[in-house]
């Protein structure tokens, strides 16, 4: 399987995945959290990133990924405090 990874605005570059995959991978790593609520996080995150939302800490695009699991609008480096997100996910219908 090839993968097509797309850039931040630093330049790196996250690994796309389904929201579908990256939900069972969360649910599979995190057995005890509550799913239902998670995925609404997830899905509410992704319709927030598409509707143009920013970092509220930077004003770079958010990560959904990261949003939903914080709980507030972030992007990637300013969720993790870290520039290289090559070995991180981002749901690919909002890898843009």
């Amino acid at each position: 399987m090839e993968i097509n990874e797309v850039g931040t605005s630093s330049g790196t570059l996250f690994a796309p995945i389904s929201i579908g995959d990256f939900l069972k991978a969360h649910e599979k790593n995190n057995p005890s959290e509550d799913t239902k609520e998670y995925r609404a996080a997830s899905e509410q995150a992704v319709q927030t990133k598409k509707s143009g939302a920013v970092c509220s800490q930077c004003g770079s695009p958010i990560w959904a990924v990261g949003t939903a699991t914080v709980g507030w609008n972030g992007c990637f480096t300013c969720i993790t405090g870290e520039a290289d997100c090559s070995e991180d996910y981002e749901i690919d219908s909002v890898c843009f």
